[in-house]
């Protein structure tokens, strides 16, 4: 038998099958990682497929050795591998690779991840036990023994290791170990709900065992979360499993603990901020079939996962659903991949939907379920706009006195605050008052973020790192200004003007370390902070009781960034948040602070009226041609050599010219909206398309092209969200 196999090595020039010979000693499978000879090395490798026909005449060499023959990627996600491949254009192996927690990757790994916990007990009969204790001299020999002639098992951890080897020693105790799981999840809650009578029309709606996408769109604090939880019931009893994803790590703290609370230790949860031995834990429970039920951001959607029954994607507009780095997939498209092939619904909710979504629900292609009513008493906030250029005026430049007066109203009734800032750090710009000088990075085309706490200036795309002085670096005067804001100087600022608030920052800087998501939204929740502060990572799926204000620091960041999605992301970012507040039975109010208050987005969040917003948005999109009535792709060549990658993004436009029909639109070449990323020059086209025509033909052999370039490197995007 012959092995066709998928070497480690991700290099689109090796980017084919090899064969090997399967020794009769192996009991090879497809979707096993082997051990195999390369060249003068012997390196990992990936199995394809298996056949009994070879004929070739040069000699094969054998396979090595099986890595783990416990983790085998069945069919389904071997096509899923293959479907990937085609349609994100990476190679076979990074396609595969997707599939494996970092613990199981591919590549050669020597760190074995299992942990197992020690138990002592007897290893004798109790007579000769105790004809031991009687002539034993060492008490503490005997204190041991007494113990587990009535404990029967002690935790090795508990007793005197030097002791434990005298009785190991003599054959009088033996050693015990047993595989644990870093996660353990507490035992779950019985809780009766009373759903309300859009939650349970939508549960009734989603119907199992057939095929279907369903748009599940419901305000704010509509109780999304118990509907997906009483789907996954459904599934659970009809004894098939279900998969859940969500958008952000801090999303999954909470939603985790609601899905333990009514599944106990039925769960498994897979995201990026678990260590590589915790990932290896889940996915040793997923593959095993010791669970039910997957949590996870938008790589659990490669979890081995069998027997699905119903998959489900929270906030489905989210942009972390889409991976910017090869391969370039978005997940929604992979989990409509297993829907189909297991013929099972799958439920997309958000409360602002995509507008792409939002389309094909309207049109029938997606079925269509609405729920408006918040649960409960609850009703959705007021939201009022406040002018900061009149603000300025009255040296506002940061909190309007609007903002002030309702922050000190919710401190004196005890009440919780959030405010919105979507940009970290201290200040955005260091420059000088002098002679101009503005730190930027060496390796980048951006401005470097000046962070107070560590005093230093910030790359966040390379991680290039300065100290800062107090003197230009140009001109030598001591005129360096700060300008702009981050949520570091909000957090100064809010400190100064309610010096007995207690006020806590979630943002990239102050979640680094593990548990940091979880230990603040607990914390606040416990109602040991009265503001939480932060970037977008607050503004989605967090539910705080006594949050009655929010407060958006600068609602024309997202606004002002030339994109055609900028108004779709500032409605969803504003209304997300807006809907952290007023979440129980007490009211709530959001203040947005802006300098363009007469624009028609935020006219359309503060009538929370997600109809008008849709329709003026799509009116434009009909106009420009963008999705959802266009499809997009975009081509970056990228360069250390500045002419050479000018040069070559002009041959890419020629050669798609010449080869693609004349209704395909190409846009370009330009320069990236980033132009320069660690040394490295990005010239882009954009490609807009309604009916393929033979397109990714023409992609994959641009793609083959410059498959052996290494001075060059072509990226390729089918349907960016970031242009």
């Amino acid at each position: 038998m012959y092995a066709n196999v998928l070497i480690e090595y991700s290099a689109k020039a090796v980017d084919k099958t090899f064969t090997y010979v399967i020794p009769k000693s192996l009991n090879v499978k497809v979707g096993m990682k082997v051990k195999v000879p390369f060249g003068s090395k012997n390196i990992n490798g990936f199995v394809v497929g298996i056949t009994d026909k070879y004929e070739d005449t040069y000699e094969l060499k054998e396979i090595t050795d099986v890595v783990d023959e416990n983790f085998i990627l069945n069919d389904e996600l071997m096509q899923l591998g293959d479907y990937l491949h085609k349609k994100t254009l990476c190679t076979k192996i990074i396609a595969y690779q997707a599939m494996l927690p970092s613990s199981l990757k591919v590549k050669d790994q020597k760190r074995k991840y299992d942990k197992y916990i020690s138990y002592v007990e007897l290893n004798s009969e109790k007579g000769s036990v105790n004809d031991y204790i009687s002539k034993s001299r060492s008490q503490k020999q005997k204190d041991i023994l007494n113990r587990l002639i009535i404990e029967k098992r002690i935790l090795k951890s508990e007793l005197d290791s030097s002791v434990c080897k005298k009785l190991l020693d003599n054959g009088l105790i033996k050693i015990i170990k047993e595989q644990i799981y870093r996660i353990k999840p507490d035992e779950k809650k019985v809780n009766d709900i009373n759903l309300t009578s859009q939650q349970d029309a939508a549960i009734k709606s989603v119907l199992f065992n057939q095929e279907g996408i369903y748009l599940l769109h419901g305000v704010t604090g509509s109780g999304k979360t118990q509907v997906y939880i009483e789907l996954i019931k459904k599934a659970v009893n009809m004894n098939k499993t279900a998969l859940l994803l969500v958008p952000e790590i801090s999303l999954t703290t909470q939603i985790i603990q609601k899905f333990y609370d009514s599944f106990g230790d039925d769960v498994a949860i897979f995201h990026s901020g678990l260590s590589d031995g915790e990932k290896y834990d889940e996915y040793l429970k997923i593959i095993n079939n010791q669970v039910h039920i997957v949590v996870g951001t938008r790589s659990a959607i490669f979890t081995p996962i069998t027997n699905l029954g119903i998959i489900i994607i929270d906030e489905e507009h989210s942009e972390t659903y889409k991976q910017e780095t090869s391969p370039r997939y978005h997940a929604i498209d992979m989990a409509k991949f297993r829907s189909h092939y297991n013929k099972i619904p799958l439920v997309l909710g958000s409360a602002t939907p995509s507008l792409e979504t939002m389309a094909r629900a309207l049109k029938g292609v997606y079925t269509y379920i609405k729920m408006d009513k918040r649960v409960g008493n609850a009703v959705l906030p007021s939201v009022q706009i406040v002018d900061q250029t009149e603000e300025i005026k009255h040296g506002n430049y940061i909190i309007s006195d609007v903002l002030k007066s309702k922050i000190l109203d919710r401190l004196n009734k005890k009440e919780q605050v959030i405010l919105l800032l979507n940009r970290r750090g201290y200040s955005t710009v260091i420059s000088c008052k002098d002679c101009g000088y503005t730190y930027k990075c060496p390796h980048c085309d951006i401005s470097l973020t000046y962070h107070k706490t560590s005093n230093n200036l910030r790359c966040h795309y390379c991680g290039y790192t300065v100290f800062k002085t107090d003197k230009c670096p140009e001109c030598g005067e001591e005129s360096l200004y700060d300008y702009g804001l981050g949520t570091e100087k909000l957090e100064n600022e809010i400190i100064k003007i309610f010096p007995e608030a207690r006020v806590v920052r979630m943002d990239a800087d102050t979640t680094v370390n593990k548990g940091s998501y979880s230990n603040i939204i607990s914390s606040f929740k416990n109602h040991e902070y009265d503001i939480l502060l932060g970037t977008q990572m607050i503004s989605k799926g967090l539910d705080f009781p006594l949050v009655t204000l929010v407060g958006v620091l600068n609602a024309d960041a997202t606004l002002n960034i030339p994109d055609f999605r900028s108004g779709e992301r500032t409605y969803s970012l504003l209304s997300q948040t807006a809907g952290r507040a007023g979440r129980s039975d007490r009211n709530g109010e959001v203040i947005i602070q802006t300098f363009n208050p007469n624009n028609f987005v935020l006219k359309c969040v503060k009538e929370n009226d997600y109809e008008k917003f849709y329709n003026y948005e799509m009116k434009n999109r009909h106009k420009l041609g963008y999705p959802p009535y266009y499809f997009l792709v975009s081509l970056k060549i990228a360069s250390k050599d500045y002419e050479m990658a000018s040069t070559e993004i002009g041959k890419v436009k020629k050669y798609l010219e010449k080869r693609l029909s004349k209704d395909i639109i190409i846009l370009g070449p330009t320069v990236a909206s980033i132009f320069k990323i660690k040394n490295v020059y990005r010239f882009q086209i954009i490609i807009k398309y309604r009916f393929e025509n033979g397109l990714f033909e023409v992609l994959k052999e641009l793609d083959n092209i410059y498959m052996l370039n290494n001075k060059v490197n072509l990226e390729i995007d089918n349907n960016p969200l970031q242009l």
